[in-house]
């Protein structure tokens, strides 16, 4: 089997990160997501990996994480982005429709400060997160934690989206900034773990 017919039947991973805004020139979820192929993610796990780096706009977000679910058809999405309270990775269990006050790059709001994509006012992800969260703390040696507040800006925004194309697919991970204690390599590292562990559940419902 040639490597295009090969990648074709491997099962898709989209994982986005965020591009600069305020303080971040650098943004640490961006950084972690690009070294994801660093950490040799694609090999290990038998994925194909698409990466997506988004603008800190709302209205990209709505128009382009839809996109990225009707082009890619994925397995799974993971939405990566840096919060400047984590101190180790953090996975985002809901997310809400409504509630959103912070302006992005462009200096604008969601429209009536909502997520448009859904009518449900509150969204959880289906997966096991805590299992997750457990698994790969143990297994990869990187402490990764829960949240039930994933900060209703873009972040909570685009897991929102997400959320509203398939529960049991998506999830969202907060990371600290880089070197705060952890390096772009060392977030990747956790982020692979918790892209194996949901594959894992996928696995295990479908058997």
């Amino acid at each position: 089997m040639g490597d295009a017919a090969k990648n074709k039947s491997l099962p898709v991973v989209v994982v986005t990160g965020f591009g600069p805004f305020g303080h971040h020139k650098v943004n640490a979820s961006w950084e972690a997501v690009k070294a994801l192929r660093d950490v040799d993610t694609e090999n290990d796990l038998k994925i194909k990996l698409v990466t997506h780096n988004l603008p800190v706009e709302y209205d990209y977000v709505e128009t382009e994480v839809p996109k990225l679910w009707k082009e890619h058809n994925p397995e799974l999405v993971i939405h990566v982005g840096v919060s400047n309270v984590a101190s180790s990775i953090t996975l985002e269990t809901q997310a809400y429709k409504s509630g959103y006050k912070q302006t992005d790059n462009c200096g604008r709001l969601p429209v009536s400060g909502c997520n448009c994509l859904c009518e449900t006012e509150c969204l959880q992800s289906t997966l096991d997160v805590p299992s997750i969260s457990t698994t790969v703390t143990e297994k990869d040696g990187v402490p990764v934690c829960i949240s039930k507040d994933a900060g209703r800006y873009l972040c909570e925004f685009s897991y929102f989206s997400s959320l509203s194309q398939d529960k049991s697919k998506a999830i969202f991970i907060h990371v600290p900034e880089l070197n705060k204690p952890y390096t772009a390599n060392e977030l990747a590292k956790g982020i692979k773990g918790v892209i194996r562990e949901m594959l894992n559940q996928r696995k295990r419902l479908k058997n």
